[in-house]
């Protein structure tokens, strides 16, 4: 049944890679995140009614903008598989919560907000991989390729494992109960397009990928075991992280400066510039967030943002309006 109140999605800020998973690993945390409403219209089409919290950046046109495209594609999708007719059009209005080019799935809980909103004003008809492959059509526009470590998070919470995109293949893995996440952004930005072209470009020898085959083994197998020794251990990434280190700075001092405060490991989220470790407590998670933040401002002069606590298990979901 389709739903004809306004509808308000909170879809939550992701984790990618994880040290060895390049494009295969994510996970939702509990801040930050956006939120997208939408209302059903008799104007045709998609309208982005207003951008709150960007700046001015983003665009309105949705055919540019990521939230409007996966909404576009939630719509299309319902008309070629269903039968039943719905409203001509939809409202969205998106409220960025979160930074941009942050390295914490910004576009990917835009384009998550947006079909996952969508989807609830058609009483939930699409499944969960349709929502996934209509989120993807989003950050395909803004990364020119399909990736899922951001979307496949943010729409299903908890950690994912992405096998394949096509077809979107997704295995969740077990969140040990006592895992905690500190994450600073740094107060400077890391074009993920660029960010890319730096991976792609490099040649990798046979030896650095079977690193990080055995490192990615060894986390799937300690968070099955709930170890998370063995879980800070296999924290390691000899592809990516070398490469986009440069990129943030100061990192190697911060990522140092969490190690030494017993993190369970430390690494860099997606794209960056934000930077990530693992912990054992909730106190522990917002000792390390502090400790990573003023180290940033110490060796690199830059302001940052903190978020500690648990791992977001739910994903995007409706909120009170």
């Amino acid at each position: 049944m389709l739903i004809r109140e306004r509808l308000r999605v909170f879809a939550p800020a992701t984790l990618s890679n994880l040290g060895p998973g390049f494009d295969t690993l994510g996970l939702a945390v509990e801040q930050p995140g956006d939120v997208v409403s939408a209302e059903w219209s008799d104007t045709q089409g998609v309208e982005i009614v207003e951008i709150r919290g960007d700046g001015g950046r983003l665009t309105t046109d949705p055919t540019e903008n990521v939230v409007g495209i996966a909404a576009s594609a939630a719509l299309s999708l319902f008309d070629r598989r269903r039968s039943l007719q719905r409203p001509p059009g939809v409202r969205l209005w998106l409220e960025k919560r979160m930074p941009l080019a942050s390295g914490l799935g910004s576009s990917a809980a835009s384009s998550v907000g947006g079909a996952v909103v969508v989807n609830e004003l058609l009483g939930g008809a699409l499944d969960r991989d349709e929502v996934i492959g209509c989120a993807l059509e989003g950050e395909r526009s803004v990364s020119g390729g399909v990736h899922a470590d951001n979307v496949a998070p943010c729409v299903t919470g908890g950690f994912v494992l992405i096998r394949t995109c096509t077809p979107i293949e997704l295995l969740s893995l077990p969140v040990p109960e006592p895992l905690r996440v500190a994450v600073v952004h740094p107060h400077t930005s890391v074009v993920t397009a660029e960010a890319r072209r730096l991976v792609a470009e490099q040649r990798f020898e046979i030896g650095q990928a079977v690193a990080n085959l055995g490192q990615l083994g060894a986390m799937v197998a300690a968070l099955y075991r709930s170890d998370l020794e063995l879980f800070g251990r296999s924290i390691s990434d000899a592809l990516v992280e070398p490469i986009r280190a440069p990129l943030v700075p100061g990192f190697a001092e911060v990522k140092e400066t969490a190690l030494d405060a017993d993190a369970l490991g430390c690494s860099i989220s997606g794209s960056g510039p934000s930077v990530f470790a693992f912990a054992r407590s909730t106190p522990h998670a917002e000792d390390l967030a502090g400790r990573m933040a003023d180290r940033f401002r110490e060796v690199a002069g830059l302001g940052c943002d903190s978020y500690a606590g648990r791992i977001n298990t739910r994903g995007a979901a409706l909120i009170d309006t």
